[in-house]
């Protein structure tokens, strides 16, 4: 049985380890960080399942930290767990995309069973990922990394791999440079943006003698993966 993986803020220490240590006898794995802006250090390093925010905290409260993560991800659940209690304040948490908003002094089973039912709704609508691609005469295994045909077998490292599933997932139409370097880092950092240079670089020349591929380099915005059938 998976694990799932859930990302909790909360600058209240006291709150935070009871809620934190309720969540894991009941056989969740949880990340919890004392503020927004570790939070989402956190949510950029890791993957996770679900997020659960407070909203009033420092450095980033929890609003801010919820938009920044649509921004990353638009289909994680986001449960606000506040002591705000305004109704201004609940409109604009589900506006920012959040699931729930549930008020401090908030009841354990209650967020439980909250957080079950957008478990179960987010497995339910996340669509079956490819993991074998056809390119040229090659296959692509997206999940051991390789290139492979009958006569050999071209290892690649697991963001060359990350990088060339988001190509083939986006055949034939422009990635925005930015649009690349958050989807396989997070952030569009300009050492990044080296490193993906490098990692184009390689998968030319592994693909240069593949009729009907290429990945055109438009100036000033990025990237276009051509792949004729």
């Amino acid at each position: 049985m998976k694990q799932f993986k859930i990302l909790y803020t909360e600058d209240d220490e006291t709150l935070a380890f009871l809620t934190k240590d309720n969540l894991e006898q009941n056989n969740y794995e949880v990340i919890h960080c004392c503020d927004g802006k570790l939070g989402l250090e956190a949510f950029k390093k890791e993957n996770f399942d679900i997020c659960i925010f407070d909203i009033m905290m420092p450095k980033m409260d929890g609003f801010d930290l919820a938009t920044e993560v649509r921004k990353l991800n638009t289909n994680i659940p986001i449960i606000f767990l506040s002591a705000k209690t305004l109704k201004e304040d609940r409109i604009k948490g589900l506006r920012l995309g959040a699931d729930d908003y549930l008020v401090k002094p908030f009841s354990i089973e209650e967020l439980l069973l909250k957080i079950e039912i957008f478990l179960k709704r987010s497995q339910k609508n996340s669509p079956v990922e490819k993991s074998i691609y056809e390119i040229g005469k090659y296959q692509f295994d997206t999940k051991n990394f390789i290139l492979f045909n009958e006569k050999e077998k071209i290892g690649l490292t697991q963001r060359e791999s990350e990088l060339l599933k988001l190509f083939l997932d986006n055949k034939n139409s422009v990635l925005k440079r930015e649009q690349i370097l958050t989807s396989l880092w997070g952030t569009d950092d300009y050492f990044m943006g080296r490193s993906l240079d490098v990692f184009i670089s390689r998968l030319r020349k592994i693909l240069a003698n593949e009729n009907g591929i290429a990945i055109e380099n438009l100036h000033g915005i990025g990237f276009r993966f051509t792949l004729e059938k």
